[in-house]
């Protein structure tokens, strides 16, 4: 009797055991709905007031005007080169080449950045940072990669069969009448296979964005830590006209 009651016991503390151990739940369904913002939703007053301050300062700083443009600056204004590419490069070249300079005691040989990167036209007129993030608006470091000749050269045809005007400076290519490499020269000099050079790009486009694997076979990539955007907002402190053009950096005779 004493043994039947014995396994009774521990036939229902294992029961008890087994009912009161938790289940696993397992997510097998979600649902969404989208909650429009119209007419009928109301500013909520305290908020509004608390966000007030920040939104009028940041919109003060934003709009503030730190240079003039007498033309409209575009990325469509030119077949091979345009003001708004000839801009955001030389940009790049002038205010990242002195950081570049202090840390590896080497200069940037020149600049390539994409043409799809620029995001809005300059307007004729008042510039200021907010143009700088309406152009720029990701977040974007310069690097500097060490690159051999041989990938320059990959970069030229790159450009060349691209259709597209990348920005570029330091960095001249022509091409003859039926759109064929004439020469190709980085600060006057003919490109040379077997040298190394520095080319300051976007963290993005080191890494093969837009296609342009060549960066694959870098010796060696610096990072300026600079937002493009930040030195496009320097640039424009420092200068009083924004007046880039149409030049013979990359051209057709």
């Amino acid at each position: 009797m004493h043994l039947k009651i014995k396994h009774f016991v521990i036939f229902i503390t294992i029961i008890s055991f087994i009912s009161c151990k938790q289940k696993n739940s397992d997510l097998t369904k979600i649902k969404g709905k989208q909650i429009p913002i119209d007419s009928k939703h109301v500013e909520k007053v305290s908020i509004e007031e608390f966000v007030s301050p920040y939104r009028k300062r940041i919109n003060e700083v934003l709009d503030s005007t730190l240079a003039y443009a007498p033309n409209t600056i575009s990325k469509t204004d030119g077949e091979f080169n345009t003001t708004a590419g000839n801009l955001m490069a030389d940009i790049v070249l002038s205010e990242a080449n002195p950081i570049f300079k202090s840390r590896t005691g080497k200069e940037i040989d020149f600049v390539l950045l994409n043409h799809g990167g620029i995001r809005s036209i300059i307007s004729a007129g008042k510039v200021s940072a907010r143009n700088a993030f309406e152009v720029m608006p990701f977040e974007n470091n310069i690097v500097v990669a060490e690159v051999k000749g041989t990938d320059v050269e990959d970069m030229i045809v790159f450009l060349i069969k691209s259709g597209r005007a990348h920005p570029i400076a330091g960095l001249q290519i022509v091409l003859d009448k039926n759109k064929k490499l004439r020469y190709a020269k980085i600060n006057g000099r003919t490109v040379h296979p077997e040298k190394t050079y520095y080319v300051a790009t976007s963290d993005y486009l080191v890494s093969g964005g837009d296609n342009m694997g060549f960066f694959n076979n870098n010796t060696s990539v610096t990072d300026t830590d600079y937002l493009i955007r930040n030195a496009m907002i320097d640039y424009f402190k420092k200068v009083d006209t924004l007046a880039p053009k149409v030049d013979n950096r990359f051209f057709m005779n």
